[in-house]
């Protein structure tokens, strides 16, 4: 967190589904209740059929494990339910957190069918945190990605998240600005991030204060003498060309030259934006304004805003409302967590989920993921998951292999790897510094441009290979086998 404690506002230990309560109370009245297990947090399909996703929503995620506690009036609701036992209860009032989490940090590149999230631990403890944890890793790593699609639309334009009114509630409104920041926009018109996640906020006037005044000048004119030094004025209140981009350059010449500053821009929010910003451009041009920009907002979104692009508008920045803030395109991450091993004596017993969707069968065992790289561009090859103490010798030749066209093989050198999951809490405790945000967005954009172009493209991009190790694989296949023999 940067600023204000947003895991102090209340406790979230009770936003679980009900499903995990009463298996936390048959797992105690079956003498499970402390069985070590393993689950991991993955998902399977990137979202709008894209090339990559962005990790986002881990700070909200350990400061949720450092709170998790039940109250008294959580205690009397179970209570009240007249199905769970006392020594649940009697569990609840002593109840304290004590798993290790495996987590990718905040901006990292991630794709399907990896370990984005490992919480080994009791079975009531790790079944426990998994609502919070899908659906905070979920919600922001959607808008992290969404927004950073329509960033690289932008093609190093700046893009501003403008949808909090639009927003599926109050937390999706900020976390989602928070998530939106990480993927590249440049701040939100959400107050309110600012002050607890330091995301820069941004915005000057609405149509409304247009229609306060009697004229559309004199509302310019008041809002310039308040902002000279930071002028943006919204031309499109009733008639852009003809009365919004004139009466803004009246009152740029009357108001803002005279007080010492230079206008910064006007916006538009409603009509051909191609059109109306190349005339725009010409006018502001011929005013002796060149270096006055020109916002677009208005239900943009990648394709728009590409479009736009294609078309050569003068647009110099976007403002990116409801279908940044919702993901309105595919509005589902997808992520999932399920059980991949458990503890017998101290050995790690791996368990598998088989399923006739081939998508769904789950990879079995306590894993890491390695990326490798290759060293004589730095761009990434490929995603290795592996066993969890596993290593991959960089000094020799690789091969990998597809998981399930196992005669797709590729011989990899003259690279490096480097571990993606990092330990962020040990028995219980944080151990894990998170970043700054700014610096998150710098990671994640320095991470994105490893990737290949081919990765990176909107229709049909290259498929980013994720493989098992060999050791993982036949762990795998022959639970797969043992299984389906039977």
């Amino acid at each position: 967190m940067n600023k204000l404690d947003w895991k102090d506002r209340r406790n979230l230990t009770m936003l679980a589904d009900y499903y995990e309560f009463t298996m936390a109370n048959g797992y105690l009245e079956n003498g499970l209740g402390d069985k070590i297990t393993y689950f991991d947090m993955f998902f399977r399909a990137i979202p709008d059929y894209g090339g990559f996703a962005i990790m986002a929503g881990v700070d909200q995620l350990i400061e949720y494990f450092k709170n998790l506690k039940f109250s008294e009036e959580d205690i009397e609701f179970f209570k009240s339910k007249k199905l769970f036992g006392e020594k649940f209860l009697n569990y609840l009032r002593n109840f304290k957190f004590t798993c290790d989490v495996w987590a990718i940090p905040e901006g990292t590149p991630i794709f399907p069918q990896e370990p984005l999230i490992i919480v080994r631990g009791p079975v009531i403890q790790a079944q426990l945190v998994e609502t919070m944890i899908l659906l905070t890793i979920n919600h922001q790593s959607l808008i992290a990605t969404k927004a950073n699609r329509i960033v690289r639309a932008a093609k190093g334009r700046q893009v501003m998240e403008f949808g909090s009114r639009r927003a599926q509630g109050y937390e999706a409104a900020t976390l989602g600005a928070r998530a939106a920041y990480i993927g590249g926009c440049i701040g939100s018109a959400n107050t309110i991030a600012d002050r607890d996640f330091d995301v820069p906020a941004l915005g000057t006037m609405a149509h409304s204060w247009v229609q306060m005044f009697d004229t559309e000048l004199e509302a310019f004119n008041a809002y310039a003498r308040v902002y000279p030094d930071s002028c943006v004025l919204l031309v499109d209140t009733y008639n852009t060309l003809k009365s919004g981009v004139p009466n803004a350059i009246k009152c740029f010449k009357e108001v803002v030259l005279p007080a010492g500053f230079r206008p910064k821009g006007i916006r538009l929010d409603s009509g051909d934006i191609a059109y109306l910003s190349k005339e725009a451009r010409k006018m502001l041009d011929k005013a002796g304004f060149p270096d006055c920009k020109i916002t677009a907002s208005s239900s943009l979104d990648e394709y728009t805003i590409r479009d736009l692009i294609n078309q050569e508008a003068k647009v110099d920045s976007f403002g990116v409302g409801e279908r940044l803030i919702t993901a309105k395109s595919e509005p589902i991450f997808g992520g999932v967590y399920k059980l991949v091993a458990v503890e017998d004596n101290g050995e790690i017993i791996p368990k598998i989920k088989i399923s006739e969707n081939v998508g769904k069968i789950t990879t079995p065992g306590f894993k890491q993921i390695h990326r490798l790289f290759d060293k004589s561009t730095n761009k990434c090859i490929a995603d290795v998951v592996t066993l969890y103490d596993e290593d991959i010798d960089d000094s020799k030749p690789y091969e990998i292999f597809h998981p399930l066209f196992t005669w797709k093989k590729k011989t990899v050198e003259n690279f490096y790897s480097k571990e993606l999951l990092v330990k962020i809490f040990e028995n219980g405790l944080d151990i894990y510094q998170s970043p700054d945000i700014h610096d998150i967005k710098d990671y994640c954009k320095e991470q994105i441009d490893l990737l290949w172009d081919e990765v990176k493209r909107f229709e049909n991009p290259h498929e980013y290979i994720v493989d098992l190790s060999l050791n993982l694989w036949t762990i795998k296949n022959s639970l797969l086998k043992s299984y389906t023999s039977k």
